[in-house]
Protein backbone atom coordinates (compact mmCIF):
# COMPACT_ATOMS: atom_id res chain seq x y z
CA UNK A 1 0.00 0.00 0.00
CA UNK A 2 2.88 2.49 0.94
CA UNK A 3 4.30 1.47 -2.58
CA UNK A 4 1.12 2.58 -4.10
CA UNK A 5 1.11 5.93 -2.32
CA UNK A 6 4.98 6.94 -3.04
CA UNK A 7 4.13 6.10 -6.79
CA UNK A 8 1.29 8.19 -7.23
CA UNK A 9 2.95 10.57 -4.90
CA UNK A 10 6.00 10.92 -7.18
CA UNK A 11 3.83 11.08 -10.71
CA UNK A 12 1.73 13.83 -9.53
CA UNK A 13 5.36 15.59 -8.75
CA UNK A 14 6.09 14.77 -12.44
CA UNK A 15 3.46 16.24 -13.94
CA UNK A 16 3.85 19.59 -11.77
CA UNK A 17 6.99 19.66 -12.41
CA UNK A 18 6.43 18.76 -16.17
CA UNK A 19 3.06 21.93 -16.17
CA UNK A 20 5.60 24.45 -14.56
CA UNK A 21 8.38 24.12 -17.05
CA UNK A 22 5.62 24.17 -19.79
CA UNK A 23 4.19 27.27 -18.26
CA UNK A 24 7.67 28.76 -18.29
CA UNK A 25 8.50 28.08 -21.63
CA UNK A 26 5.01 29.27 -23.06
CA UNK A 27 5.70 32.67 -21.29
CA UNK A 28 8.99 33.44 -22.61
CA UNK A 29 7.77 32.30 -26.02
CA UNK A 30 6.34 35.13 -28.90
CA UNK A 31 2.94 34.17 -28.21
CA UNK A 32 1.71 34.64 -24.84
CA UNK A 33 -1.85 33.54 -23.80
CA UNK A 34 -3.11 37.00 -21.65
CA UNK A 35 -5.49 36.32 -18.52
CA UNK A 36 -8.80 38.57 -18.75
CA UNK A 37 -7.71 40.76 -16.44
CA UNK A 38 -4.50 41.87 -18.78
CA UNK A 39 -6.85 42.49 -21.54
CA UNK A 40 -6.10 46.06 -21.42
CA UNK A 41 -2.44 46.05 -20.62
CA UNK A 42 -1.20 47.59 -23.62
CA UNK A 43 -3.25 50.36 -23.53
CA UNK A 44 -1.23 53.54 -22.74
CA UNK A 45 -2.07 56.14 -20.65
CA UNK A 46 -3.16 58.30 -23.54
CA UNK A 47 -6.01 56.15 -24.19
CA UNK A 48 -4.82 54.58 -27.80
CA UNK A 49 -4.27 50.84 -28.36
CA UNK A 50 -1.28 50.35 -29.41
CA UNK A 51 0.84 47.03 -28.84
CA UNK A 52 4.79 46.88 -29.00
CA UNK A 53 4.27 44.53 -32.12
CA UNK A 54 2.85 47.71 -33.59
CA UNK A 55 4.99 49.86 -32.75
CA UNK A 56 7.87 47.45 -34.61
CA UNK A 57 6.17 46.83 -37.68
CA UNK A 58 5.68 50.27 -38.44
CA UNK A 59 8.49 51.62 -36.98
CA UNK A 60 10.95 49.49 -38.41
CA UNK A 61 11.97 49.62 -42.13
CA UNK A 62 10.08 45.79 -43.36
CA UNK A 63 11.20 46.17 -47.07
CA UNK A 64 14.53 45.14 -46.39
CA UNK A 65 15.91 47.99 -48.67
CA UNK A 66 19.53 49.06 -47.70
CA UNK A 67 21.18 52.57 -48.62
CA UNK A 68 22.91 50.18 -51.05
CA UNK A 69 19.27 49.31 -52.68
CA UNK A 70 18.54 52.80 -53.11
CA UNK A 71 20.19 54.01 -56.85
CA UNK A 72 18.67 57.64 -56.54
CA UNK A 73 16.75 59.51 -54.11
CA UNK A 74 15.33 63.83 -53.99
CA UNK A 75 13.89 65.44 -50.49
CA UNK A 76 10.79 67.44 -51.20
CA UNK A 77 9.56 70.28 -48.82
CA UNK A 78 5.88 70.84 -49.13
CA UNK A 79 3.34 72.85 -47.68
CA UNK A 80 -0.33 71.57 -46.86
CA UNK A 81 -3.33 74.13 -47.00
CA UNK A 82 -5.84 72.48 -44.27
CA UNK A 83 -8.09 75.12 -46.07
CA UNK A 84 -7.86 72.73 -49.29
CA UNK A 85 -10.67 70.33 -49.37
CA UNK A 86 -8.53 67.37 -50.15
CA UNK A 87 -6.99 67.89 -46.92
CA UNK A 88 -9.71 68.77 -44.88
CA UNK A 89 -9.44 65.23 -42.78
CA UNK A 90 -6.42 66.47 -40.90
CA UNK A 91 -8.49 69.75 -39.24
CA UNK A 92 -11.92 67.97 -38.84
CA UNK A 93 -12.87 67.57 -36.03
CA UNK A 94 -11.53 70.50 -34.32
CA UNK A 95 -13.03 68.83 -31.05
CA UNK A 96 -12.78 65.19 -30.52
CA UNK A 97 -16.46 64.26 -30.95
CA UNK A 98 -16.94 59.98 -30.68
CA UNK A 99 -13.33 59.08 -30.69
CA UNK A 100 -12.14 61.05 -33.33
CA UNK A 101 -9.84 63.70 -33.17
CA UNK A 102 -7.74 65.92 -35.66
CA UNK A 103 -3.68 65.44 -36.33
CA UNK A 104 -2.85 68.36 -34.13
CA UNK A 105 -4.65 66.91 -30.54
CA UNK A 106 -2.74 63.60 -31.32
CA UNK A 107 0.76 64.96 -31.87
CA UNK A 108 0.07 66.60 -28.43
CA UNK A 109 -1.43 64.64 -26.35
CA UNK A 110 1.90 61.72 -27.88
CA UNK A 111 4.41 64.56 -26.52
CA UNK A 112 2.32 65.69 -23.66
CA UNK A 113 2.93 62.16 -22.32
CA UNK A 114 6.26 61.68 -23.00
CA UNK A 115 5.77 59.10 -26.14
CA UNK A 116 7.60 60.64 -29.36
CA UNK A 117 10.52 63.06 -28.93
CA UNK A 118 10.21 66.32 -31.23
CA UNK A 119 13.30 68.07 -33.11
CA UNK A 120 13.88 71.82 -33.27
CA UNK A 121 12.93 73.52 -37.12
CA UNK A 122 16.01 74.62 -38.25
CA UNK A 123 15.03 76.44 -41.60
CA UNK A 124 15.47 74.36 -44.08
CA UNK A 125 18.37 71.90 -42.48
CA UNK A 126 16.13 69.13 -40.54
CA UNK A 127 18.67 67.07 -38.70
CA UNK A 128 17.03 64.14 -36.24
CA UNK A 129 19.19 63.52 -34.23
CA UNK A 130 19.59 63.49 -30.06
CA UNK A 131 21.49 67.03 -30.20
CA UNK A 132 18.29 69.03 -31.72
CA UNK A 133 15.97 67.25 -29.26
CA UNK A 134 13.36 69.86 -27.87
CA UNK A 135 11.92 69.43 -25.21
CA UNK A 136 8.25 69.89 -24.70
CA UNK A 137 8.17 72.12 -21.81
CA UNK A 138 9.86 74.61 -24.04
CA UNK A 139 7.00 74.40 -26.69
CA UNK A 140 4.15 74.78 -24.54
CA UNK A 141 6.07 78.02 -23.15
CA UNK A 142 7.02 79.09 -26.28
CA UNK A 143 3.60 79.16 -27.72
CA UNK A 144 2.24 80.28 -24.77
CA UNK A 145 -0.45 76.90 -24.26
CA UNK A 146 -1.09 76.44 -20.54
CA UNK A 147 -0.20 73.03 -19.08
CA UNK A 148 0.19 71.30 -15.67
CA UNK A 149 2.57 68.68 -14.47
CA UNK A 150 0.67 65.55 -14.63
CA UNK A 151 0.51 62.92 -12.06
CA UNK A 152 3.45 60.79 -12.06
CA UNK A 153 6.01 63.53 -13.74
CA UNK A 154 9.54 62.72 -13.08
CA UNK A 155 12.38 65.08 -14.07
CA UNK A 156 13.66 61.78 -16.58
CA UNK A 157 10.22 61.33 -18.04
CA UNK A 158 8.28 64.90 -17.67
CA UNK A 159 4.26 64.53 -18.42
CA UNK A 160 2.08 67.24 -19.50
CA UNK A 161 -1.65 67.77 -18.75
CA UNK A 162 -3.27 70.26 -21.63
CA UNK A 163 -7.11 70.92 -21.44
CA UNK A 164 -8.90 70.05 -24.68
CA UNK A 165 -9.78 74.35 -24.77
CA UNK A 166 -6.41 75.40 -24.41
CA UNK A 167 -4.98 73.49 -27.56
CA UNK A 168 -4.76 75.84 -29.82
CA UNK A 169 -6.25 73.73 -32.88
CA UNK A 170 -8.04 76.46 -34.83
CA UNK A 171 -4.28 78.57 -35.05
CA UNK A 172 -2.54 75.05 -36.78
CA UNK A 173 -3.80 75.88 -40.35
CA UNK A 174 -0.79 74.32 -42.11
CA UNK A 175 1.92 71.63 -42.06
CA UNK A 176 5.17 71.07 -43.02
CA UNK A 177 6.49 67.69 -44.58
CA UNK A 178 9.42 66.09 -45.52
CA UNK A 179 8.95 63.80 -48.54
CA UNK A 180 11.95 61.35 -49.92
CA UNK A 181 11.40 59.88 -53.27
CA UNK A 182 13.45 56.73 -53.65
CA UNK A 183 14.35 54.75 -56.14
CA UNK A 184 15.67 51.44 -55.15
CA UNK A 185 16.96 48.66 -57.74
CA UNK A 186 15.49 46.01 -55.19
CA UNK A 187 11.97 46.85 -56.27
CA UNK A 188 12.59 48.84 -59.50
CA UNK A 189 10.18 51.30 -58.18
CA UNK A 190 9.84 54.80 -57.42
CA UNK A 191 7.97 55.34 -54.47
CA UNK A 192 7.14 58.89 -51.85
CA UNK A 193 8.36 58.32 -48.28
CA UNK A 194 7.32 60.89 -45.82
CA UNK A 195 10.12 61.56 -43.46
CA UNK A 196 8.40 64.35 -40.68
CA UNK A 197 5.99 66.41 -40.04
CA UNK A 198 5.59 70.20 -38.62
CA UNK A 199 2.90 71.59 -37.73
CA UNK A 200 2.43 75.55 -38.17
CA UNK A 201 0.79 77.82 -36.33
CA UNK A 202 -1.22 80.46 -37.83
CA UNK A 203 -1.25 83.47 -35.49
CA UNK A 204 -1.73 87.55 -35.62
CA UNK A 205 -0.19 90.28 -33.63
CA UNK A 206 -1.38 92.27 -31.28
CA UNK A 207 -2.23 94.86 -33.53
CA UNK A 208 -3.90 92.83 -35.75
CA UNK A 209 -2.92 92.28 -39.64
CA UNK A 210 -2.00 89.49 -41.33
CA UNK A 211 -1.70 86.36 -39.25
CA UNK A 212 2.26 85.34 -39.39
CA UNK A 213 3.21 81.78 -39.61
CA UNK A 214 5.34 80.00 -36.84
CA UNK A 215 6.87 76.49 -37.60
CA UNK A 216 6.37 74.44 -34.17
CA UNK A 217 8.49 71.53 -34.08
CA UNK A 218 9.32 68.30 -36.31
CA UNK A 219 8.18 65.18 -35.59
CA UNK A 220 9.65 61.95 -37.74
CA UNK A 221 6.60 59.95 -39.67
CA UNK A 222 7.63 57.14 -38.23
CA UNK A 223 7.71 57.87 -34.59
CA UNK A 224 4.15 58.86 -35.49
CA UNK A 225 2.98 55.88 -37.83
CA UNK A 226 1.51 53.01 -34.35
CA UNK A 227 -1.01 55.96 -33.15
CA UNK A 228 -1.71 57.04 -36.74
CA UNK A 229 -2.77 54.13 -37.82
CA UNK A 230 -5.19 53.31 -34.47
CA UNK A 231 -6.74 56.50 -35.83
CA UNK A 232 -9.80 56.32 -38.27
CA UNK A 233 -11.06 59.17 -40.34
CA UNK A 234 -13.27 60.38 -43.27
CA UNK A 235 -11.62 61.04 -46.27
CA UNK A 236 -15.03 61.02 -48.38
CA UNK A 237 -18.09 63.30 -47.99
CA UNK A 238 -20.11 60.49 -50.08
CA UNK A 239 -19.01 57.46 -47.51
CA UNK A 240 -19.96 58.48 -43.62
CA UNK A 241 -17.35 55.29 -42.47
CA UNK A 242 -14.43 56.23 -41.31
CA UNK A 243 -12.48 53.61 -44.29
CA UNK A 244 -9.03 55.47 -43.86
CA UNK A 245 -6.14 55.93 -41.33
CA UNK A 246 -3.89 58.88 -40.76
CA UNK A 247 -1.43 56.54 -41.98
CA UNK A 248 -2.93 55.63 -44.97
CA UNK A 249 -3.57 59.50 -45.43
CA UNK A 250 0.19 60.05 -45.54
CA UNK A 251 1.43 56.91 -47.19
CA UNK A 252 -1.17 56.57 -50.34
CA UNK A 253 -0.17 60.48 -50.75
CA UNK A 254 -3.85 61.52 -50.33
CA UNK A 255 -3.06 65.21 -49.46
CA UNK A 256 -2.55 67.80 -52.04
CA UNK A 257 0.87 69.76 -50.69
CA UNK A 258 2.98 72.88 -52.57
CA UNK A 259 6.42 72.16 -53.06
CA UNK A 260 7.72 75.63 -51.54
CA UNK A 261 11.71 73.76 -51.18
CA UNK A 262 14.20 70.91 -52.56
CA UNK A 263 17.39 69.87 -50.77
CA UNK A 264 20.16 72.10 -52.47
CA UNK A 265 23.80 73.01 -51.77
CA UNK A 266 22.35 76.48 -51.49
CA UNK A 267 19.82 75.83 -48.76
CA UNK A 268 17.35 78.32 -50.87
CA UNK A 269 14.00 77.83 -50.89
CA UNK A 270 11.97 77.75 -54.27
CA UNK A 271 10.68 81.76 -53.83
CA UNK A 272 14.12 82.83 -53.18
CA UNK A 273 15.74 80.97 -56.55
CA UNK A 274 12.19 82.40 -58.23
CA UNK A 275 11.14 85.57 -56.67
CA UNK A 276 8.36 85.90 -60.16
CA UNK A 277 4.77 84.07 -59.41
CA UNK A 278 4.87 82.73 -62.61
CA UNK A 279 8.16 81.37 -62.57
CA UNK A 280 8.08 79.82 -59.51
CA UNK A 281 4.87 78.25 -60.56
CA UNK A 282 6.42 76.57 -63.99
CA UNK A 283 9.58 75.64 -61.27
CA UNK A 284 6.94 73.90 -58.99
CA UNK A 285 4.94 72.27 -62.26
CA UNK A 286 8.31 70.96 -63.72
CA UNK A 287 9.62 69.50 -60.36
CA UNK A 288 6.53 67.22 -60.04
CA UNK A 289 6.23 66.62 -63.41
CA UNK A 290 9.77 65.58 -63.79
CA UNK A 291 9.39 62.53 -60.59
CA UNK A 292 5.84 61.86 -62.02
CA UNK A 293 7.69 60.49 -65.45
CA UNK A 294 10.96 59.62 -63.53
CA UNK A 295 10.21 55.86 -63.25
CA UNK A 296 9.03 56.12 -67.00
CA UNK A 297 12.18 57.05 -68.34
CA UNK A 298 13.93 54.54 -67.30
CA UNK A 299 12.50 51.42 -69.33
CA UNK A 300 12.95 51.08 -72.95
CA UNK A 301 9.32 51.50 -74.98
CA UNK A 302 8.25 48.34 -76.47
CA UNK A 303 7.20 47.93 -80.16
CA UNK A 304 3.41 48.97 -79.54
CA UNK A 305 4.42 51.92 -77.73
CA UNK A 306 6.78 53.53 -79.84
CA UNK A 307 4.01 52.89 -83.21
CA UNK A 308 1.43 54.35 -80.67
CA UNK A 309 3.98 57.09 -79.65
CA UNK A 310 4.74 58.02 -83.49
CA UNK A 311 0.48 57.41 -84.98
CA UNK A 312 -0.11 60.13 -81.99
CA UNK A 313 2.83 62.38 -83.26
CA UNK A 314 1.56 62.56 -87.17
CA UNK A 315 -2.11 62.63 -85.87
CA UNK A 316 -0.78 65.80 -83.97
CA UNK A 317 1.15 67.52 -86.81
CA UNK A 318 -1.73 66.52 -89.35
CA UNK A 319 -3.99 68.62 -86.30
CA UNK A 320 -1.51 71.14 -86.44
CA UNK A 321 -1.44 71.80 -90.60
CA UNK A 322 -4.65 71.67 -90.54
CA UNK A 323 -5.17 74.44 -88.18
CA UNK A 324 -2.64 76.56 -89.57
CA UNK A 325 -4.74 76.35 -92.83
CA UNK A 326 -8.16 77.22 -91.46
CA UNK A 327 -6.07 80.02 -89.76
CA UNK A 328 -4.69 81.60 -92.84
CA UNK A 329 -5.09 85.37 -92.42
CA UNK A 330 -7.69 87.36 -94.38
CA UNK A 331 -5.30 89.68 -95.97
CA UNK A 332 -3.41 86.36 -97.90
CA UNK A 333 -6.85 85.26 -98.66
CA UNK A 334 -8.06 88.99 -100.60
CA UNK A 335 -4.45 89.24 -102.27
CA UNK A 336 -4.98 85.91 -103.64
CA UNK A 337 -8.32 85.65 -104.83
CA UNK A 338 -7.45 89.98 -106.17
CA UNK A 339 -4.74 87.87 -108.05
CA UNK A 340 -6.52 85.67 -109.68
CA UNK A 341 -9.14 88.12 -110.86
CA UNK A 342 -6.57 90.17 -112.54
CA UNK A 343 -5.57 86.45 -114.38
CA UNK A 344 -8.77 85.89 -115.48
CA UNK A 345 -9.62 89.25 -116.80
CA UNK A 346 -6.47 89.09 -118.70
CA UNK A 347 -7.40 86.00 -120.10
CA UNK A 348 -10.77 87.09 -121.07
CA UNK A 349 -9.32 89.98 -122.55
CA UNK A 350 -6.48 87.92 -124.90
CA UNK A 351 -9.59 85.85 -126.06
CA UNK A 352 -11.62 87.94 -126.98
CA UNK A 353 -11.88 88.85 -130.53
CA UNK A 354 -11.02 92.37 -132.12
CA UNK A 355 -13.87 94.48 -133.61
CA UNK A 356 -14.38 97.36 -135.70
CA UNK A 357 -15.12 100.72 -134.27
CA UNK A 358 -17.43 101.40 -137.29
CA UNK A 359 -19.93 98.83 -137.11
CA UNK A 360 -19.74 98.29 -133.00
CA UNK A 361 -22.45 101.28 -132.83
CA UNK A 362 -24.76 100.00 -135.32
CA UNK A 363 -24.81 96.20 -134.27
CA UNK A 364 -25.10 97.17 -130.64
CA UNK A 365 -28.37 99.36 -131.22
CA UNK A 366 -29.92 96.41 -133.97
CA UNK A 367 -29.62 93.95 -130.96
CA UNK A 368 -31.27 96.64 -128.88
CA UNK A 369 -34.03 96.84 -131.26
CA UNK A 370 -34.19 93.44 -131.55
CA UNK A 371 -34.59 92.84 -127.50
CA UNK A 372 -37.65 95.83 -127.00
CA UNK A 373 -39.75 93.64 -129.90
Amino acid sequence: MKSIIKTVLAAAALICSVATAFAQESSSGSVVRRRAGDRNAPRQQDGTMVTDRMKNFYTDDNSGITDADRQWMRVIYRSIDLDKDQNAALYYPEDPVDGQENLFRIIMRLLASNIVPAYEYLDGREIFTEKYLIKTKDILDRFYIPYTEAKGSTEKNPKFTIEESDVPTNEVLSYYIVERWEYDTRNNRLRPVVEAICPVLHRAGDFGGEALKYPMFWVRFADLRPYLAAQQIFVDDDNNLPTCTYDDFFTLNLYDGDIYKTRNLKNKSMVQMYPDPDSLKKAQDSIQTNLENFEKKLWVPSREEVIAARERAEALAAGADSTQLSETPKTSRTRASARSTKRSTKEKKAKAPKVSTKNSSSSSATRSVRRRK
